[in-house]
């Protein structure tokens, strides 16, 4: 597992981006505001900006949160798979389709739980500033060991796992589709041989 480094927050910090997740996943991304923020932990509105400057930075708070989220469970899955595969733990997990529907189901798992944090997390360019060092890396980190260090592999599977959540969560699917026959079929389009060129 990488070593990403935080700043340290205030408990009161903390506090706020509890309470603004619970308004995120209890009642949708309209309900994220600093007023009913404040109102959620007995403060007034204007006590948060001592520790946010802004909504955005609530939001990119949450967006840290749940990148590191999804990190713990991919890596908790290339634990499983790296021990099966007889590598050492964190060590590059042999390309193929077990490691990769593997970590594919673990993303979509993720995405589908928390549906409204994965929407703020991928439907918007990623201030990167705002992010704790490491953790896009972290994040990547087992999918990209999971294709044996080929980015462009990597962004690939990752595009393809996202377009599947995106077109899930919102219901463009039609009644009764194989969702699970998809998801093997794109997965092991990626375990396939690379092409040339």
């Amino acid at each position: 597992m990488s070593d990403v480094s935080s700043p340290p927050i205030s408990a009161r910090a903390r506090e706020i981006v509890s309470a603004a997740r619970e308004l995120l996943e209890g009642e949708g991304p309209e309900a994220v505001s600093m007023r009913r923020i404040a109102e959620r932990i007995g403060i007034k509105a204007p006590s948060l900006y001592k520790h946010f400057p802004d909504k955005s930075a609530v939001e990119n708070a949450l967006i840290a949160q749940g990148m590191a989220e999804l990190a713990e469970a991919l890596e908790a899955v290339e634990a499983k798979v790296a021990p099966s595969a007889g590598l050492a733990p964190g060590a590059s997990v042999a390309p193929g389709e077990g490691a990769v529907a593997a970590l594919a189901g673990a993303y979509r798992a993720y995405a589908l739980a928390h549906p409204d944090l994965y929407r703020l997390m991928s439907g918007q360019p990623l201030d990167r500033a705002a992010m704790p060092a490491g953790l896009e890396d972290r994040a990547a980190g087992p999918l990209v060991r999971a294709v044996g260090g080929d980015a462009d592999a990597a962004r690939a599977v990752w595009g393809f796992a996202h377009g599947m959540v995106v077109l899930e969560l919102a219901g463009r699917f039609p009644p009764g589709a194989d969702l699970s026959g998809a998801w093997a079929k794109g997965c092991g389009a990626f375990a396939a041989e690379p092409s040339s060129g």
